[in-house]
């Protein structure tokens, strides 16, 4: 029988790369905690992993909030198991002109998408550094990178999340705590990205042009990729990003 390699948990896993990386850690024998504002929409995915005969928990947490987060690593350390690999993939893909740009959602943008992500990162450390080993991720974009027009919000909060990463990254590393920053630079071949693209372009999904989108797939391949690499050869930021993407 394969040894347990103990808890994938996945803080801000939607239908989309949170489920994807749900899936290729559960195939790769992990008990995965998916959690979200609302567990009861990760329901179907719960019910497909169980039937295929993975473990799998959904939790509802709200990431921006201090002691909701340190609860679930709390519970999930006493009535699940041990943290092995921690994912952060929670943000706020807001894009408004700077004058209407209002200061509740410039605060909303950057505590989502970096406050959030420091407060699992640093509750997956406090877990990980007794037993001097553990994995966490934290997922970008392009405006991890550059900031775009209409992109004030994201791409400070963005910015901010790629630098906590940096930090952890340089800290935890020499106690043999990978931190990974993944910066997906294109859009995501997802439900949510269909109907973006249909609003804004009138394209349905079925003319989408093949490979011009990242699969949720490629990049849980990406995570799972990293996360088995030996200590000698550690990628600490990952860019994925189509054929064909401008960059």
């Amino acid at each position: 029988m394969m040894e347990d390699p103990g808890v994938a948990i996945l803080v801000g896993a939607g239908d989309a790369i949170g489920a994807a990386v749900a899936r290729r850690f559960a195939k790769g024998g992990y008990t995965v905690c998916i959690c979200r504002r609302d567990a009861t929409k990760s329901q179907g995915l719960v019910d497909e992993l169980t039937a295929a005969g993975c473990r799998i928990h959904a939790f509802s947490v709200d990431a921006r909030q201090e002691a909701e987060v340190q609860k679930l690593f709390s519970d999930v350390e006493r009535d699940i198991g041990p943290i092995e690999v921690c994912l952060f993939n929670a943000g706020s893909n807001v894009n408004k002109p700077l004058v209407d740009t209002t200061e509740k959602l410039f605060f909303k943008a950057w505590e989502l998408a970096c406050y959030a992500g420091f407060l699992v990162g640093r509750e997956a450390a406090r877990v990980m550094l007794p037993r001097g080993h553990g994995t966490i991720f934290f997922t970008g974009a392009t405006a991890s990178l550059r900031g775009g027009q209409g992109f004030a919000a994201f791409s400070s909060a963005k910015f901010g999340l790629r630098a906590v990463a940096q930090a952890m990254a340089r800290e935890l590393g020499p106690k043999n705590i990978h931190v990974v920053h993944l910066i997906i630079d294109a859009g995501v071949d997802s439900e949510a990205i269909h109907q973006r693209m249909k609003a804004a372009k009138g394209i349905e999904a079925s003319a989408i042009p093949p490979d011009s989108l990242t699969k949720t797939s490629s990049i849980a391949e990406a995570y799972w990729f990293a996360h088995q690499q030996s200590r000698d050869g550690w990628t600490h930021e990952l860019d994925l990003r189509p054929s064909g993407e401008k960059w």
